[in-house]
């Protein structure tokens, strides 16, 4: 690869990239192993080996999302950079090799206004203060950027003289919002979002799809191997088939859909294949079904995107006796429930896209769906966080009888 292992002044007390001194290739094999190790004995008794874990050319500067938690520094500095790995002791970052450059920065010149305007920084033991955290998105494929600013009440003092002040420093901010949290808890962000500047979104493509992002959207921080992740999920629908049945649409149930993002790209490339689809998305977020709909506008499409929890809709579409073609899940870290894919398993798609970022309980699920009817054909490791131990898998499954 040509890759050179990166030293940081700070690894060893931040300790976010636990793996940095690990050399890249040696990174991707141990997660290539964790896979191969989890899922290769279900691959074996349908012939599929686990394949090759995509990885990146230059894996630094991926993170297109980057936060800071602050406190009160000496005199009336503001202290900013990351928690050292299991406390809340703040380890000063002046630049992140894993973040997009232009991140740290921002987040850096925050305290140092904060400090001037004589806004103090959130004590989490005393629970007083007011500036608890930053959170910056930056575009990938756009040059929109989004800051929020987490505060513990509705204001900020100084307000309109320290938001001018950040967009005299940085005029690339597309936005600037402030989000309060007055709970005593370690989520970054509250429910309730105020615009100070600018726009209270921003946009970025992925897959030629553009998607609006709110300052609370799950969107993936690393959207060059998003891109691959997502090409990975596409090819799993099964969009080059020309023929879907006897109705002649692919009908896809895009479950945990978040902001719509894989089943909008599945639907935006079926239509290039002059492929019509029924794209049915369901997320229990309010706000990322919202943006759902908003996003499918933006890309001239229709779909059907519902608020509800993934488990009690597919049980309710099961008992009506819905019918889809494929169904693409992408669950969070503790995956899915065994409701949900028996459930899948009545349904009876004849193709299922199990993407997740936790091999663990993926390979937990995996054994209801071949329960349930299903074989397997193929597992791709992707590797969304280089110099951590997290991989993402996507494994396609096919309806024995079809």
């Amino acid at each position: 690869m040509g890759y050179r292992t990166p030293t940081c002044p700070i690894a060893r007390t931040c300790g976010g990239c636990e793996w940095l001194s690990v050399p890249y290739p040696i990174q991707l094999q141990r997660k290539q192993q964790q896979v191969v190790e989890l899922l290769g004995p279900l691959g074996e008794k349908f012939g599929v080996s686990v394949e090759d874990i995509r990885g990146m050319k230059e894996p630094l500067a991926f993170r297109h999302k980057a936060t800071t938690p602050f406190a009160p520094g000496r005199g009336r500095s503001v202290r900013s950079g990351f928690y050292s790995a299991g406390t809340h002791r703040i380890v000063a970052c002046e630049a992140c090799l894993a973040e997009d450059p232009r991140a740290r920065e921002i987040l850096n010149d925050v305290a140092r206004l904060a400090a001037r305007f004589k806004v103090p920084a959130y004590d989490e033991d005393r629970d007083r203060g007011t500036l608890r955290h930053a959170v910056i998105r930056t575009g990938y494929a756009t040059d929109e950027m989004l800051l929020t600013l987490v505060a513990n009440g509705q204001r900020l003092l100084h307000e309109r003289e320290f938001v001018s002040a950040l967009q005299t420093l940085h005029p690339e901010l597309t936005g600037i919002v402030l989000n309060s949290n007055q709970r005593r808890t370690n989520a970054i962000l509250g429910r309730d979002t105020r615009v100070l500047a600018g726009s209270e979104t921003m946009h970025d493509k992925l897959l030629n799809c553009m998607f609006e992002i709110g300052p609370t959207s799950f969107y993936q921080t690393n959207p060059e191997q998003t891109e691959i992740l997502y090409q990975l999920a596409l090819e799993g629908v099964g969009l080059r088939e020309k023929s879907h049945g006897n109705h002649g649409v692919l009908r896809v149930l895009d479950a945990y859909c978040g902001t719509g993002t894989i089943g909008i790209c599945a639907a935006k490339e079926a239509g290039l294949n002059d492929i019509s689809t029924e794209l049915t998305g369901v997320d229990q977020v309010e706000n990322n079904i919202a943006m759902a709909k908003r996003n499918a506008h933006a890309n001239t499409l229709s779909a059907r995107f519902i608020c509800d929890d993934a488990t009690r809709f597919i049980a309710k579409e099961s008992q009506r006796g819905a019918s889809y073609d494929v169904v693409v899940l992408d669950p969070p870290r503790a995956g899915s429930t065994p409701t949900f894919l028996k459930a899948v398993g009545q349904l009876a798609p004849k193709r299922v896209v199990y993407v997740s970022c936790n091999v663990v309980t993926q390979a937990r699920d995996l054994e209801v769906l071949l329960a349930g009817g299903y074989r397997l054909e193929r597992i791709t490791p992707v590797d969304m966080f280089p110099h951590t131990k997290h991989v993402e898998t996507v494994v396609l499954m096919s309806r024995k009888d079809k």
